[in-house]
């Protein structure tokens, strides 16, 4: 019987902040697929046409590709202005198309306090189907984040139901984080999900390689593969990670897990993954 092939992507980012760190250790794990989210320190929602072409060139060069861009929309206030927030998301969509990206990853805005839950829920519901119409052939793709509306599954499915050409992103870890039990979730959104991603967090919220923790990560990446999903994307969080200024600390440390430096966490992150597919009858590429 052959074995399942998944397309592994991952957040390059947190091994090395330049992209030929980042190029190194996807070549290093035997990846090909990028999830771009920061380059040199600056997002992607920042790069300029000619950054993304440079970018692009040099991944085609090591036989890679942006499988998709880890963009920040929504992650800003829902009592903010949206038309800002609609500008910067059609220059991000220019930028997935110029790295030949397919897919967009979204947010559902943070909760204001002066704000009631229903309006909030309402507005972002309004807010993401405006963002929808403007995707065109971009595929939105919403994840879980905390203290934003979709923080529980049950607006994550509000939204699938919803906005129809967003799709779910599932982080096993952030539910774990928002006291979300992950079986649960994953039983009410499964339907809904585009892609996984892939970290995995104990009950005090430390993030841990997949399978360490209680997020229910092999059995969720079990029923995917065997649903037909065969895109994933690591999203280490092993070093400590904090946006761009995770490389500037001297060590990398997680309770009950060390490592020397970004790429041994990034490593140590890719091989618990490979570890868990194995025993799925599945390999990574």
């Amino acid at each position: 019987m052959s074995e399942i092939k998944i397309t592994l992507a991952a957040f390059a980012d947190e091994a090395d902040a330049e992209l030929s760190g980042q190029i190194a250790a996807m070549k290093r794990n035997g990846l090909s697929r990028i999830e771009l989210r920061n380059v040199g320190r600056l997002s992607c929602a920042d790069l300029t046409a000619e950054m993304a072409k440079e970018i692009r060139a040099r991944l085609d060069d090591e036989g890679m590709r942006v499988e998709t861009l880890g963009s920040p929309i929504g992650k800003v206030k829902i009592s903010s202005d949206f038309s800002a927030e609609a500008e910067r998301f059609l220059r991000i969509a220019e930028t997935a198309h110029l790295l030949g990206a397919s897919k967009i990853r979204m947010f559902s805005f943070f909760r204001d306090p002066e704000w009631e839950e229903e309006r909030g829920q309402t507005t972002a519901l309004e807010y993401l189907t405006k963002l929808s119409e403007r995707a065109g052939d971009l595929m939105l793709c919403h994840e879980n984040e905390k203290g934003i509306y979709g923080d529980g599954y049950e607006f994550c499915l509000s939204i699938c139901k919803n906005v129809p050409k967003i799709r779910a992103i599932f982080d096993p870890s952030i539910f774990v984080q928002c006291g979300v039990d992950t079986a649960v979730a994953w039983e009410a959104l499964k339907e809904h999900v585009e892609y996984l991603h892939l970290k995995d967090a104990r009950a005090d919220g430390i993030v841990v390689p997949c399978g360490d923790g209680i997020g229910n990560v092999p059995a969720i990446m079990g029923d995917f593969i065997d649903r037909g999903g065969r895109f994933m994307t690591l999203e280490p969080h092993l070093a400590n990670f904090a946006s761009k200024k995770f490389l500037e600390k001297e060590e990398y440390k997680t309770c009950g897990y060390a490592f020397d430096d970004a790429n041994e966490a990034f490593d140590a992150a890719v091989a618990a993954v490979r570890k868990i597919l194995n025993e799925k009858g599945a390999i990574a590429q």
